[in-house]
């Protein structure tokens, strides 16, 4: 695991030096946008630091689509709730913005998307997550569900440590491309 400790190190640098974020941000928010029309469901997380702006993403879908964001519980369970604004967001656990319990949980069917965050991708959609493993344990309760993430292209890289149950996403969006991970399997 030394392995994953020193990429995250190395990977959370090169994310802090990235040149003009916001219009990269900008550019993915709006490929995001339009890749949009099989779902109606879409599990976002709150962006953090150096991440991809989502908060710009969910206000764009507001009204249009169901948006949940994600809740870290203690006993490591991730649960994904509704929110109608960004408003009814909160700092949580690890200081992220979360929603409240109280809000309802959506209905997890084929026609949802989760937004899934890293640190690092590879073209075959592996990644290099925060290591508390909350969304590995999510996702491997909703295999019809697609899973997605959002990156800038310097933290696309040629290979990352994995494990047996770390899941993969089904597509990475960077502002310059997007990457169809694993198509052999579609």
């Amino acid at each position: 695991m030394e392995d994953k400790k020193l990429l995250r190190k190395k990977f959370s640098e090169i994310r802090k030096n990235i040149e003009d974020r916001t219009k990269k941000d900008t550019a993915i928010r709006n490929a995001f946008i339009r890749q949009l029309e099989n779902y109606d469901t879409v599990l976002l997380y709150a962006s953090f630091g150096t991440e991809i702006d989502t908060f710009s993403i969910a206000e764009e879908m507001l009204g249009k689509y169901t948006v949940a964001f994600p809740k870290s519980h203690r006993d490591g369970i991730m649960t994904f709730h509704i929110v109608e604004s960004p408003d009814e967001l909160h700092k949580g656990m690890y200081g992220i913005y979360e929603p409240d319990t109280s809000l309802p949980q959506p209905v997890i069917t084929e026609r949802t998307l989760c937004v899934i965050p890293g640190l690092a991708f590879t073209a075959d959609g592996s990644r290099l997550g925060y290591g508390g493993g909350y969304y590995d344990r999510f996702l491997a309760k909703y295999p019809q569900m697609q899973k997605t993430a959002l990156s800038y292209e310097e933290l696309i890289t040629d290979n990352l440590p994995v494990m047996q149950h770390d899941l993969k996403v089904d597509y990475i969006l960077t502002p310059e491309r997007m990457i169809f991970c694993h198509a052999e399997k579609r």
